[in-house]
This record gives C-alpha cells, structure tokens and sequence, in this order.
C-alpha cells in the first residue's frame, strides 16, 4: 500500500476554523521546568509575535504552562488578536513545582482553570479548550458534562482532547462533539496510529505533541542521510515527514528561540519525493 503524501497547507478546525498547519506550541516560552517566568521574556515576546509573522494563526497553550505564565504572555505579545488567530488552550492540571503535573479533571477544579484561561488571554469564549488528561479518579461524565456545559453557556467554541485512545474519543462523543485530539506522536513514536486514523476518518485535527525530541531519541543513519541529501537538519525532516504524513495533523512545535522558531517554519519548504518519503514512513512503521 503506496504511502501517500498530504500537503494541503491548512486545515478547518471543527469545519469553520481555517487554521494553517504549521502552528505554535507555547509551552517553552516558560520557565525551566515549564515552570515560572521565562529566563528572557523579551525574547519570548519576540517569538511569538514572529510566529504570528511567519504565518502562525494557531497557537496552542495551557493554564498549567507556567502555571498561567504561557497564556499571559501570549496576551502581552499579541492582545489585541489578529482576526484569524486561533488560540487553543488546556485544563486539567496543577502544579506543584518545576516538571511536577497532577491531574485533576474535576469540574470545579475545570471551571477554575476555565474561568482563569479566559481571564488571561483576555477572550470572552475559547476557540478551542483540551482536556489535558482524563482524571482516573473522576468519573469521565462528570468531566464531559463540566465541558459540554462551558459549550452551551458560550465560554468554549469547540472541545478537543488529551492522550486518549478511539474509545475514550467515542465515550465522550456521546455526549459532545469532539473536533480534535492532542496526543504525543511523532515518527520513532506511533503507538496511536489508530488514533490518528480514527482522527482523519471522522475529520478531527490530530495535534502531536513532543514530535521533535521523541523523534531524536534513536536517530537513523537514513534519516541523517536524508537530511544531508536536502540541506536541512533532522529536525526540519521529520517536522515535513509529519506534516506529509496526514492532512489532519496540526504541527505545534514548541521554542523560546526566533531562530530555532524560523528554523521548524522554514521545515514547510521541503519537497520530499514519494520515494523518500515512503523510505522515512517505512522506518518506524511496525
């Protein structure tokens, strides 16, 4: 079966959010740890306001980023929006120090996070709100139920979520119309293939996260090849690969640099030829 390549240029977001698919992930834009202030603030502004330059009209961020640091950075740089600019963010986390998360899916807990992202972006409604994980020790209606109810009082335009397989996407179907799903993926990491293919059968953007940094823990020597063979790094490749690889994945590489920023931007000009880009798929596919 040929590997076929997608490279329509953007993507609709629940049908009427025109989005372009190279995005921006707003997580490294805090502190070490994702915790606290940036150690350069100036130059995170300086990010993003160059992804929105570049062409970035997507922006994906979270009220634990920081905590809150992301998002109110963002308002900073960018307040007022651009008319086009779709900024998603994520509840369902607190934390307790540098590189520490516990899931909490509570809905009071939710309406917290909620009411404090609206705040600090300075929006009246959320273009898109993600769970960040499903709590275990909540009942995932209740969860569901809390978001279906921010939809229909107008504070969330569209719901996606966090590392879930198909059933949980279903169970919460039940309930709520899901437009996109936010799970870690990248080409050494594919175990939710099936999730990403359930995703395009049912017109759900697919967000990978850590699609770099996963991608380099077993570097190949044909992917090092490939990379000489058309003058960019490993990085810039497999940010195309994915991009190449379905046209409902929305990439959102994260960076505190503008350099490393217009680097993953200038990924996009890459033409792979079917053959090499058959080779790259073949690498990892089990």
């Amino acid at each position: 079966m040929m590997n076929t390549m997608h490279d329509n240029k953007t993507w609709m977001i629940g049908n009427d959010l025109k989005v372009n698919r190279y995005g921006y992930g707003a997580m490294r834009i805090t502190g070490k740890g994702i915790w606290g202030e940036p150690q350069n603030e100036a130059e995170a502004i300086r990010v993003l306001k160059k992804a929105i330059e570049s062409g970035v009209n997507f922006i994906d961020t979270a009220d634990s980023y920081g905590p809150y640091v992301s998002e109110k950075l963002i308002a900073k740089a960018l307040y007022p929006y651009p008319p086009d600019l779709v900024i998603a963010t994520k509840g369902g986390f607190e934390r307790t120090g540098p590189d520490k998360w516990v899931i909490n899916a509570r809905p009071e807990h939710l309406k917290e996070a909620l009411e404090g992202s609206l705040k600090r972006l300075k929006l009246d409604r959320i273009d898109l709100y993600q769970l960040h994980r499903i709590d275990p020790k909540v009942p995932f209606d209740e969860t569901i139920g809390f978001l279906k109810q921010a939809h229909e009082k107008g504070q969330i335009k569209y719901i996606g979520l966090s590392e879930v397989n198909v059933e949980n996407i279903k169970k919460a179907q039940e309930q709520l119309k899901i437009v996109s799903v936010q799970n870690k993926y990248s080409l050494t990491f594919r175990e939710w293939e099936p999730v990403l293919d359930y995703c395009k059968e049912t017109d759900m953007a697919f967000i990978p996260w850590n699609p770099i940094i996963a991608s380099r823990l077993n570097p190949d020597e044909k992917i090092k090849a490939l990379a000489e063979k058309y003058g960019v790094t490993e990085s810039q490749l497999i940010l195309k690969w994915l991009f190449n690889h379905a046209e409902n994945i929305l990439l959102i590489p994260g960076t505190s640099s503008v350099e490393h920023l217009e680097e993953n931007m200038n990924s996009e000009k890459i033409q792979f030829s079917q053959e090499d880009f058959d080779a790259i798929n073949s690498l990892t596919k089990q």
